[in-house]
């Protein structure tokens, strides 16, 4: 889930995406909240505890990641842990929205996911993603 540098690229617009984000929310029964920054999001569980992760924590989540023709590329059942920090900006801004134990889904705009490099093979440059995500912990 790390970033590469978008140097020498232009990412896509989020308002260009918003419809598709839309779009696949309303198709995939998805009650979503439109973050600030683009960021479509829906809070299955909060989770518990006092705090959330910040971008210098390490969080450790179990998640599904699809193309939006629902095409799982990525499913970690076993948790996975990184420096929040190191993943994409969808990440770090739709898991402080949860505490330990909560499960999220994102629906992130291509410029807050691999942008207009893409992750090849696999993520297309200025691919719009969807993932689901639960917080096992973090640090």
């Amino acid at each position: 889930c790390g970033k590469k540098d978008t140097s020498g690229c232009q990412p896509m617009p989020v308002i260009n995406e918003r419809a598709q984000l839309i779009a696949y929310c309303n198709a995939n029964g998805i009650t979503y909240t439109e973050h600030a920054t683009g960021l479509f999001y829906q809070i299955i569980t909060p989770g518990t505890g006092t705090s959330s992760p910040t971008t210098s924590s390490k969080v450790s989540v179990v998640y599904t990641g699809k193309h939006l023709d629902n095409t799982t590329f990525d499913a970690i059942a076993n948790p996975y842990t990184s420096p929040l920090n190191n993943l994409i900006d969808g990440w770090k801004i739709g898991l402080p929205l949860i505490k330990k134990g909560g499960h999220i889904k994102l629906v992130i705009p291509s410029a807050l996911a691999y942008s207009c490099t893409g992750y090849l093979p696999t993520i297309q440059p200025n691919e719009p993603l969807y993932f689901d995500i639960t917080l096992t912990d973090f640090q």
